[in-house]
């Protein structure tokens, strides 16, 4: 199977939306008559704003003229720190091959590729959030569970009372 991967540029940007909201309908399980127009259009202002800056690189995986899946990364500066003295940051995203070609190694070589890509822009802290599923191909290729890190959910944001800081650790309402 020869398995080929391309950086994707802006001119490919319809191609990358495409990809783009078929991933997100499969990920996050989104019905296909669901609009999802603003969502879109945040992505497509993303990839305009993004690609040429060198905030993302977004990728292709193709096998022959076909393409498979296809993968992205955010790069981005973190403060400084013991353990990511650089600051530079890379966060996998979008890593996806359709499901009839999974099981052959392309989701390895696509997280492979991009991986040198992060390093290639000399950067040390790459990271990324995965499914049940998808954690077994981060394992093997040297991934860890990060310990430390919580989210505060996107519905639980909005709905927060204001505090003020006191001085401990007990927030004043």
């Amino acid at each position: 199977m020869d398995v080929v991967i391309r950086k994707a540029e802006l001119q490919d940007l319809d191609l990358l939306m495409r990809w783009r909201m078929e991933v997100l309908h499969e990920v996050f399980s989104i019905p296909a008559d669901q609009p999802l127009a603003e969502l879109e259009a945040e992505n497509r202002r993303y990839y305009q704003k993004e690609l040429p800056q060198g905030g993302h690189i977004a990728c292709f995986v193709y096998i022959g003229e076909e393409i498979v899946g296809c993968g992205g990364m955010c790069l981005y500066h973190e403060m400084p720190s013991p353990d990511n003295p650089s600051g530079k940051c890379a966060y996998l995203m979008n890593v996806y091959v359709r499901p009839q070609f999974r099981g052959h190694g392309i989701a390895s070589r696509l997280v492979r590729w991009l991986v040198e890509q992060a390093r290639e822009h000399h950067i040390s802290k790459i990271y990324l959030e995965t499914s049940e599923a998808g954690r077994p191909l981060y394992q093997r290729i040297g991934f860890s569970d990060m310990k430390d890190m919580m989210e505060l959910p996107h519905e639980n944001a909005q709905n927060q009372k204001k505090y003020t800081y006191n001085g401990t650790n007990d927030p004043q309402y």
